[in-house]
């Protein structure tokens, strides 16, 4: 088959070669409506844009993949970049693992760059801030750069690898129901994130499957990072009396879960004795914190690979696959931060 060339957009565009070299860089100097018709051409074109990778001494093309990740400190995403690694690897791809410090013109920056620098195709944890913030990832469709995605995102036709948030944290409220607790809470993620949006549907499913009644107040947001999470958790628990905390909390992720802990001892509160909490990911400290966390586990390694499999299969494809949704199943682990009240 035949490799479509930035000349034959050009051509079929109507357009000189240099307004197509300027669409794909992504400069103003396009007028809203040709640079349009030019990403429709594209597309249905399946023109993907070559970088500017040099063939190696052996004469072998060196093939590359981008990984963009919220955080690197957080090891959650560090294991899905070991899967996506190890599988990219034994189909000789070599890996580019960068973060975006969860911020979303930092990801768009970045994913600009893989898609013009001849990396193949990218695995990215989407950093959503409005449906207004997903330009860049519109524009990756248009030019049929082949990308996975580690979390749904509102509005794009995606590849996504992820894990049934709303089922895991279902299992986790029936396990703190059946265990006596009636005052719990859920710490919420970020409000646009998806994975946040149904954890917080699967906490409400929850309660809508025992007798007891949910309410939109046992639900708080503060955030995904540790430091935000930490100033959060201790104004929420500075402006409540005593007689009011709930006997267990729900966190966003383990790094939350560790900046509630932190703030629950600083406070002489303990975990879990009067509160108790559960975490989400099962990061690989988590059983090493001050009290061992109770988690759901998330596989992690097998997410990652199978985003990688999927992008190479995308990558090498000479036509437009069907976009794919895999959905892992998570595993309760139950440690030392519960305690059960009553049962």
């Amino acid at each position: 088959m035949k490799r479509i060339t930035i000349v034959d957009v050009a051509q079929k565009a109507g357009v000189s070669k240099a307004t197509v070299s300027a669409v794909i860089n992504a400069k103003n100097t396009v007028e809203p409506g040709t640079r349009d018709h030019i990403l429709e051409v594209m597309k249905n074109l399946n023109f993907r844009p070559k970088g500017v990778a040099r063939n190696l001494k052996n004469g072998v093309q060196d093939k590359s993949i981008g990984i963009i990740i919220k955080d690197l400190n957080y090891p959650f995403y560090t294991s899905i970049a070991a899967g996506a690694k190890e599988y990219a690897s034994s189909k000789g791809y070599s890996v580019v693992i960068t973060s975006s410090d969860d911020d979303h013109e930092c990801e768009k920056k970045i994913s600009h760059l893989f898609s013009s620098k001849d990396i193949k195709g990218t695995i990215m944890a989407p950093v959503v801030e409005g449906t207004s913030e997903i330009d860049h990832l519109f524009k990756l469709k248009m030019i049929n750069y082949p990308f996975v995605l580690l979390e749904a995102v509102k509005g794009i036709q995606a590849n996504v690898v992820a894990i049934d948030n709303i089922k895991a944290i279902k299992k986790a409220v029936k396990y703190l129901i059946d265990s006596g607790h009636k005052k719990i809470m859920h710490f919420a993620g970020p409000p646009h994130s998806t994975h946040t949006q149904e954890r917080i549907e699967g906490f409400r499913h929850a309660f809508s499957e025992s007798t007891l009644i949910f309410q939109d107040s046992m639900v708080v947001s503060i955030g995904s990072r540790y430091d935000e999470s930490y100033k959060r958790a201790k104004e929420f628990f500075k402006n409540m009396q005593r007689t009011d905390f709930p006997t267990a909390i729900l966190c966003f992720n383990d790094l939350q879960a560790l900046a509630v802990m932190t703030v629950l001892k600083e406070m002489e509160i303990k975990v879990p004795d009067e509160i108790s909490i559960v975490g989400n990911d099962d990061i690989y400290y988590a059983k090493i914190y001050p009290v061992p966390l109770t988690t759901i586990r998330a596989p992690q390694h097998e997410i990652g690979r199978k985003a990688a499999e999927i992008l190479i299969r995308n990558i090498e494809s000479p036509a437009i696959l069907q976009t794919e949704q895999i959905i892992f199943e998570t595993e309760f682990i139950v440690r030392e931060s519960t305690k059960v009240l009553s049962v």
